[in-house]
């Protein structure tokens, strides 16, 4: 089976962009670099789990279900698209989220309030359990007579992962397009379904470039796992006999920091550098650490001068509200007027 025959519900404005990126590239001594905009796929301000939820939505619509339940922390982006998805597909929608630094009423959580998505709180830590809470919710609703449809955190399954594979393919003809060919694609890769889906879409499409990974919370190995089981079930969706092992899958774990949705740094300063040198905005728990790896690779000579680099920019700015005195330290200078 192709990609084409699977059903998809619209959601994403597609093609999104391709930019070069010369004075970031400049102000790391090369090399070359082009951003792909999936910050701008423009479903309630974008993001990357756009392109999952167009497979996703449309297998619950074939199921008749009527509402969709998925699992993330509190500021997630990933649960804000699902949100203004369901509302897109005219369904009701339940988060289930867990605490973490930020909780109040700002950034994603306020855009989840504003789409009307009922919100189950929970606790974080050792112990909690996503899969486990989804399910009791799903329990719940269908005794109340509704028909839920569970998404896995960041959608990061195969099906989701086909909006990878897609990415793929649109991206070798901006890249033809252009007469230009890249040697590496970086990424933040959490759930593994992004990631996933883009080494499916390698395979598929004979795409040159390395796709690198960068972790922005979990450990490689884990990380490198979900990635392959993603990969592996996506090709199994489109009858491919293909397996995709955790060795072949390249993760960075090591700008995490302190954990998942905590800035660091050197987090910060990508914040920063992307802002002024190109008017990039990126967030600062998902997609900054992935820009942090690039300026560290290209700085240490990691990647070399000569070669091009896609930055998959996977939106989250949201975030930036919510993290907003974080976000202050990222700045060489706070504004007088800040205090």
């Amino acid at each position: 089976m192709s990609l084409e025959r699977v059903p998809r519900f619209r959601l994403a404005a597609l093609p999104t962009p391709l930019e070069e990126a010369r004075r970031l590239a400049e102000a790391l001594g090369g090399p070359r670099i082009l951003v792909k905009r999936d910050d701008l796929t423009g479903l309630a301000f974008g993001g990357n789990k756009t392109r999952k939820l167009e497979y996703l939505v449309a297998d619950a619509r074939a199921q008749d279900a009527d509402t969709l339940i998925t699992a993330g922390a509190a500021q997630s982006n990933h649960c804000r698209q699902t949100a203004a998805a369901a509302r897109k597909a005219g369904m009701r929608c339940v988060l289930v989220l867990s605490r973490s630094e930020h909780n109040e009423l700002q950034g994603n959580l306020l855009l989840d309030a504003l789409l009307d998505a009922e919100v189950r709180m929970f606790e974080g830590g050792a112990g909690y359990d996503a899969g486990a809470a989804m399910a009791e919710v799903a329990d719940e609703l269908r005794r109340a007579g509704r028909r839920p449809y569970v998404i896995p955190v960041g959608g990061s399954n195969g099906l989701g992962a086909l909006g990878y594979a897609q990415l793929v393919f649109e991206l070798q003809a901006q890249l033809l397009e252009r007469g230009q060919s890249a040697d590496y694609l970086y990424v933040s890769s959490g759930s593994g379904g992004t990631q996933g889906g883009l080494l499916l879409g390698k395979r598929m499409f004979s795409a040159p470039y390395e796709v690198v990974g960068v972790s922005p919370g979990g450990r490689a190995e884990g990380v490198r796992r979900a990635a392959a089981r993603a990969a592996t079930d996506g090709a199994a969706r489109l009858g491919l006999g293909w397996v995709f092992a955790p060795d072949e899958v390249v993760v960075h774990d090591e700008y995490v920091g302190p954990g998942y949705a905590v800035p660091t740094p050197a987090s910060n300063e990508a914040i920063r550098l992307f802002a002024q040198t190109e008017g990039l905005i990126v967030d600062p728990v998902y997609t900054a650490k992935a820009a942090a790896a690039l300026i560290d690779h290209a700085r240490r000579g990691l990647i070399r001068r000569d070669a091009t680099v896609v930055f998959l920019h996977t939106g989250g700015q949201p975030a930036l509200f919510a993290y907003h005195q974080e976000v202050a330290q990222a700045l060489e200078r706070v504004p007088a007027s800040v205090g």
